[in-house]
């Protein structure tokens, strides 16, 4: 049986792509977990007719229940960004939540992978990794941070400014974060097409800023939740592809932590971070191989230089959190 659990799962996130895993043929129990109305949202997601079961939990009493079992854990959880919000005033509310949600991991599933969806994640993923070391559970190969939107939203931005560019197959490495000028699109790797100077500046800055501008069009409704669910459903796809199916050569771009994952020797001397967003060829085991960051131009070279220095204190927020004992967080 693969379990895979939505924490989060009555959100502007959870909700969608709760939907979209429905439709995978991999899954044989989707059980969606929230603080309000997770039973109404698998009540109605039970009536798809794809095989997998959908159960819903409600509260902190039924979270062990919930992950009880589970192959995987994504948790798109938290509160969405608003306008003039930045991540570090997310970071105030999301980091207990997911603080919460990982120890509770750690107690009930600690073998399960856990695909952390919640902003800011290059704060959030450390958070999950330094709990799950004080349970005596980590295991670096089983836990992401899902920055594929950066990825979609690249091949995406591309295709607008050169149409023979296809946006679905070809697929655009991006490393460094999942936060404004962390996020660095290599954009001189691509083989189909060629671009200007100011294009690639452009493309750069707009695949960097990709999250304001739905946060700005949405007008205080909320920020980027259906193009993150896609994105979030993708990878969770690709990782049960390789670790339920056994398919092979599936790479995705992810935030991982980089001690102790194969192949990620040459990443960690190159960036002196203990975490980074490459492309990792995923299987059985979560994290096979961290490939080694590509060639990159002068000008790639100067931005992944500016993103290692916002990492490290995005790092830095998220391992402080737990090593200084923050306060529990009011509701899961």
């Amino acid at each position: 049986m693969v379990k895979v659990v939505v924490c989060g799962a009555a959100g502007g996130i959870g909700q969608p792509l709760s939907l979209l895993l429905k439709q995978s043929d991999l899954i044989s129990h989707l059980a969606l977990y929230d603080i309000v109305n997770a039973p109404g949202v698998a009540a109605d997601l039970s009536h798809i007719n794809t095989a997998s079961k959908v159960t819903g939990h409600v509260g902190k009493e039924s979270l062990v229940e919930a992950l009880k079992g589970a192959h995987t854990v994504v948790i798109p959880a938290g509160v969405p960004r608003r306008p003039g919000m930045t991540r570090d005033d997310l970071f105030k509310v999301n980091a207990s939540i997911v603080r919460d949600l990982a120890q509770a991991c750690a107690e009930n599933c600690p073998k399960a992978f856990i695909l952390v969806i919640s902003n800011p994640v290059n704060s959030t993923v450390p958070i999950v990794c330094e709990v799950l070391k004080k349970a005596n559970v980590f295991d670096p190969r089983r836990v992401f941070g899902v920055t594929t939107l950066d990825v979609v939203r690249s091949s995406r931005f591309v295709h607008e400014v050169k149409p023979q560019f296809e946006p679905h197959t070809n697929r655009i490495t991006v490393v460094g974060g999942h936060s404004g000028a962390t996020i660095v699109p290599i954009l001189s790797q691509i083989k189909q097409v060629s671009f200007t100077s100011e294009e690639i500046k452009t493309l750069t800055h707009r695949i960097q800023f990709g999250g304001d501008e739905v946060v700005k069009a949405k007008d205080g409704a909320g920020s980027a939740t259906l193009s993150m669910a896609y994105a979030g459903a993708r990878f969770t796809n690709s990782l049960l592809e390789a670790s339920v199916r056994g398919k092979r050569g599936i790479v995705e771009s992810t935030y991982v932590h980089l001690v102790g994952n194969p192949g990620a020797e040459w990443n960690l001397h190159s960036t002196g971070l203990e975490y980074f967003s490459q492309d990792v060829e995923l299987g059985p085991n979560g994290v096979a191989n961290v490939l080694r960051l590509p060639d990159l131009s002068a000008e790639e070279e100067g931005l992944v230089k500016i993103a290692i220095g916002e990492l490290k204190g995005n790092i830095t927020k998220g391992v402080s959190f737990i090593a200084n004992g923050a306060t529990p967080a009011a509701k899961l």
